[in-house]
């Protein structure tokens, strides 16, 4: 029997306009792009599934309908294609309707990663929470990330961050950490900046799109400033977390796609299709 999760609830910011799509996210979500045939948030609300995790609150914005309609049933459709050989395609997405309870609210202004986190509190309630970013696309053959970092918050009772080495010329694309390593990839953070520059970084420790967050960073975000680019940073927030000892990161088992770009994207839609061959 599957051990149950202390965390109950996946937040998805997904109210971002995925411009470095264009024209195809005009009208399409960008956690709506297929990686074969599922949608990225999908193979999100899996990993958060997997984790343990059965209440996923979606923070979307204006034309982002296509979300809310994939999480539910679609009546014709499965009228059309009952007793074919096509029903069973819809199973995993049956599943997951069946199993989760999806709820959503929409962020009016695009101010952030923090701001974004911030507005998704209603649907979160005052509990510890993961936060999955659907662009970052992450896949193994054992425990997939959220539960690798589930383990860690029983450990550690704290935030927990997924962080991966980059190339040091890149560090201007993520947060960045520093810490001490507490255990073999594991470090308790003492230091996270905002895209820094190659010259100003800590490490090529980068966070990617995967969280556990404690509810008092809600308390934090409130009173955090814009950061770089203007924009409420949940790095700043996690920042003042780490402060006191409470940021833990992760070097996560597994390998992920950025999907956020057309390289990424493109890499994880053929390395996919080629592992699919061999199953």
């Amino acid at each position: 029997m599957k051990k149950k999760s202390p965390i109950h609830v996946c937040l998805f910011p997904a109210a971002g306009y995925g411009t470095r799509f264009l024209p195809a996210t005009k009208s399409m979500p960008k956690e709506m792009l297929p990686v074969l045939t599922k949608p990225l948030i999908q193979y999100g609300v899996e990993e958060a599934m997997e984790a343990g995790m059965n209440t996923m609150a979606i923070v979307t914005g204006r034309g982002k309908r296509a979300i809310e309609d994939h999480f539910d049933i679609s009546y014709e459709l499965e009228h059309q294609i009952k007793g074919t050989s096509k029903e069973k395609m819809l199973a995993d997405i049956r599943h997951i309707i069946d199993k989760c309870t999806f709820s959503y609210t929409r962020q009016k202004e695009m101010k952030g990663l923090g701001h974004a986190i911030l507005t998704g509190k209603p649907l979160v309630s005052y509990q510890p929470f993961a936060v999955i970013l659907a662009d970052d696309l992450c896949v193994n053959e054992g425990e997939g990330v959220l539960s690798q970092m589930v383990k860690l918050y029983e450990k550690y009772q704290c935030s927990i961050v997924a962080i991966e080495e980059i190339d040091p010329q890149q560090t201007d694309r993520y947060g960045v950490i520093a810490g001490v390593e507490i255990e073999p990839g594991i470090y308790r953070v003492s230091t996270m900046v905002e895209k820094p520059a190659p010259a100003d970084a800590p490490t090529n420790l980068a966070i990617i799109g995967r969280y556990i967050l404690t509810p008092d960073i809600f308390d934090i975000l409130r009173t955090t400033q814009p950061g770089k680019g203007g924009e409420i940073q949940i790095t700043d927030a996690l920042m003042a977390q780490a402060l006191a000892g409470n940021v833990i990161a992760c070097k996560f088992q597994g390998k992920r796609y950025d999907c956020g770009s057309i390289d990424g994207y493109v890499e994880a839609t053929v390395e996919l299709y080629q592992q699919s061959l061999k199953n």
